[in-house]
């Protein structure tokens, strides 16, 4: 018997009599065509599990807002509104005039709530956090800044100051004045953390920022504002004495000697004991109350401190 005629253009199958006969090239081309519709289905759910759907730039900041994001990078961004990130800062310049967004360092994009955007910006400490994450550096507020948290700082100050574990150029975004300052042993020295709308932020504690005034009476606003500040932490919140005088070891006997001479005579502290220790195991040679002055005037033999301008603190 013959075997059956199979034809370079068509499949014949004597099985399938009466049946719509197909060439091969079709039934190559159905198969390509159902191959590539499934691969596209899977890119397709792999592409929605994986990259965040594509915002409008105008509503990216609202968007950002409403789902608790409060900092993206520029490739993040990019991601978001679906362009390449060399043109991020174009497509962001509206809205930035807008104040919708503000820069705090190149490649760092914040989202600006309705509530501040009328002031160029949120406050600093809604967005530093996110700042010196970015930057990779160890913070605390400090100084008055972080006395002013404390409801103990008569002189609103200028400028957020804070101390960093390096150095970090000063900055000024929306109305918000940033101060960076060194501060070698930062890891070391003890912080709180306290609540902000954004997260969580470093602060000093009162002890800490006690010192950290005393040391540097400049930033503290001058000698008198220092003491004020000082005699106000040692009210509300309190100090906790044997804290102040741990971090005291990583102080000059100079800033001891202030903290500790301060609260002798404006406060009346009891229990300062284990603080005199430190300021006396330093240093034997008396310090000036006032770095900025002259070294003269009596000494305090408690203390060891030359009296060298006379303190006015504010009721």
């Amino acid at each position: 018997m013959a075997a059956p005629y199979i034809s370079k253009k068509k499949l014949v199958d004597n099985s399938l009599a009466g049946m719509p006969v197909i060439s091969l090239n079709e039934v190559h081309f159905k198969l390509h065509i159902l191959m590539k519709n499934i691969s596209i289905r899977d890119m397709k759910c792999e592409h929605r599990s994986k990259v965040t759907p594509t915002v409008r730039t105008p509503q990216a900041a609202d968007w950002a807002l409403s789902r608790g994001i409060t900092a993206l990078t520029t490739a993040e961004v990019a991601q978001l509104l679906g362009i390449p990130t060399s043109q991020v800062p174009q497509r962001m310049a509206v809205p930035m005039r807008r104040h919708e967004w503000v820069t705090p360092a190149r490649g760092l994009w914040v989202p600006v709530s309705p509530d501040y955007r009328a002031w160029g910006g949120p406050p600093a400490l809604e967005f530093v956090p996110d700042l010196m994450g970015f930057l990779g550096a160890d913070y605390y507020i400090g100084w008055l800044s972080a006395a002013a948290l404390f409801g103990a700082a008569h002189q609103a100050p200028q400028a957020t100051q804070i101390a960093t574990s390096r150095m970090i150029r000063n900055r000024q975004v929306g109305r918000a004045r940033l101060e960076f300052y060194t501060r070698s042993g930062l890891p070391h020295l003890p912080v709180i953390e306290r609540t902000v709308r954004t997260g969580r932020i470093r602060i000093a504690p009162p002890e800490l920022t006690a010192l950290d005034l005393a040391a540097n009476v400049m930033l503290g606003g001058g000698l008198d504002n220092v003491a004020t500040v000082i005699v106000e932490l040692s009210d509300d919140p309190g100090l906790d004495l044997d804290l102040l005088a741990r971090t005291a070891c990583g102080f000059s006997a100079a800033s001891t000697r202030r903290v500790g001479w301060i609260l002798d005579e404006f406060t009346g502290t009891k229990g300062l004991e284990p603080l005199m220790a430190v300021a006396s195991a330093a240093d034997i040679r008396p310090s000036p109350l006032n770095p900025l002055s002259e070294a003269r005037g009596k000494i305090d033999k408690r203390w060891q401190i030359r009296i060298n301008q006379d303190v006015q603190v504010e009721a």
